[in-house]
């Protein structure tokens, strides 16, 4: 070995954008807690970013998640999870989460 470090493979990173002006950062910041919890080895980072003109936005990299417009206003947190699961860890088992 040539003594040079390997890089460790980056987590993926999930960002939630919400809207200040609409006071959503409690909101966004439970969603974020629930995803840290649940995918504690999986995720490298979950971030908080403010904005305005009423956006809640959950991004996977550079895939979107959940775009409060397009979906039709709030994930529940097992529609979240689920859609987390499926772009970072497939074959993952969410427990009671996957249970109708």
């Amino acid at each position: 070995m040539d003594g040079t470090a390997l890089a460790p493979q980056e987590k993926p990173r999930v960002s939630i954008t919400y809207c200040t002006q609409c006071q959503w950062l409690l909101r966004a910041a439970w969603m974020a807690q629930e995803l840290l919890s649940t995918f504690r080895d999986d995720l490298g980072e979950v971030a908080l970013i403010p904005g305005t003109g009423g956006v809640f936005v959950i991004a996977c990299g550079p895939d979107t998640i959940w775009d409060r417009t397009l979906d039709g206003g709030f994930p529940d947190v097992k529609a979240l999870k689920q859609r987390v699961r499926d772009r970072v860890s497939p074959a993952r088992d969410l427990g009671h989460v996957d249970r109708p």
